[in-house]
């Protein structure tokens, strides 16, 4: 179990987890033992809330794949478990960001105070431009 928030956790099921060989610091090793971990998360098939499902996606950018899954790839450590540790702690904080609702906007409007303020800069800028200008003499 993967405890996202206090209403929201994954099975471990629902994540898939394949190890393969890693780039990188390892010496000899790196040849032999598939350290680095692509984690795997079918968002479309998850049981999680159409809300942060929505919001997930948006987050996810690059990492989502055009079926829905959600890939994530952890090769920083040298050793299997730091790098699977680190990878479902990117997919928690990933999950902890859509799961929170975006503020609604209340639109307001300018104050005459600052209304009156551009428009004084707006007429000092067309004098400074307007003495730039060459002017015809007839």
């Amino acid at each position: 179990m993967i405890k996202v928030t206090d209403d929201i956790v994954l099975d471990d099921r629902e994540v898939q987890e394949r190890f393969v060989r890693a780039t990188g610091p390892g010496g000899q090793n790196v040849n032999k033992v598939a350290t680095a971990v692509e984690l795997r998360f079918d968002v479309r098939g998850s049981s999680l809330p159409p809300d942060v499902k929505d919001r997930l996606v948006a987050i996810a950018g690059r990492r989502m794949t055009t079926a829905g899954v959600l890939l994530i790839d952890s090769r920083v450590h040298r050793e299997q478990l730091q790098n699977r540790e680190a990878a479902r702690a990117r997919l928690v904080a990933l999950l902890q960001r859509a799961a929170k609702r975006p503020k609604t906007r209340r639109p307001t409007r300018p104050k005459a105070a600052s209304r009156e303020k551009r428009l004084e800069t707006k007429k000092k800028r067309s004098a400074v431009k307007a003495l730039r200008t060459r002017k015809d003499e007839d």
